[in-house]
């Protein structure tokens, strides 16, 4: 199995590229060892000292350090994990009751314009960020304000906001009159 790595915008991220289908379907962002208790890959990543956050994404797995870590020695650890999980068929994300359940009530009908956003976030915006080791997920539309939320490589990203404002609230805004102003939350 070769593994490829990229760089990101984030000097903090490095993106991995096992050549596999890491996530069937969405994304998760593991920001602590706790929130990665139902990925047993997320877990082992989390071992390897510096290692701050992990975002699976369809195909990539990036992975943010510390600052005081260099990438040349987290690397090995890294790749090492990666490889020996994906070879021995490990599972990436261990489904629960609890998880089939709220993808069942994420189902429910959305207004016109909230429908309009998602389809350009899905279709416009979120394939560029995936590109970079990232995600922006739609979190609310209220008063003409969109929140999103910045994961993966795009959390803590020096160029986020010049995407989030220049790039994403202007094609928003020009293609959805209702649309104001977009922001970050976490």
């Amino acid at each position: 199995m070769f593994i490829q790595t990229e760089q990101t915008p984030n000097p903090a991220t490095l993106k991995f590229l096992p050549g596999r289908a890491v996530m069937v379907e969405g994304t998760v962002d593991f920001r602590d060892l706790a929130a990665a208790e139902r990925s047993p890959l997320a877990q082992r990543l989390f071992q390897v000292e510096g290692v701050e956050g992990v975002f699976l994404g369809a195909d990539f797995i990036s992975i943010t350090k510390a600052d005081d870590r260099e990438w040349y020695l987290l690397k090995p650890a890294i790749l090492g994990i990666v490889m020996e999980h994906f070879t021995a068929g490990r599972p990436v994300i261990l489904e629960t009751a609890a998880d089939a359940d709220a993808a069942d009530s994420d189902a429910g009908e959305d207004d016109e314009v909230v429908g309009q956003i998602k389809e350009l976030l899905n279709t416009r915006v979120r394939p560029a960020v995936a590109q970079d080791g990232g995600d922006i997920i739609f979190r609310s539309f209220e008063n003409g304000v969109v929140s999103l939320t910045m994961q993966g490589a795009c959390q803590g990203c020096p160029s986020s906001t010049a995407t989030l404002k220049m790039g994403i609230e202007n094609m928003l805004r020009h293609y959805i009159p209702e649309v104001v102003e977009v922001r970050a939350v976490p």
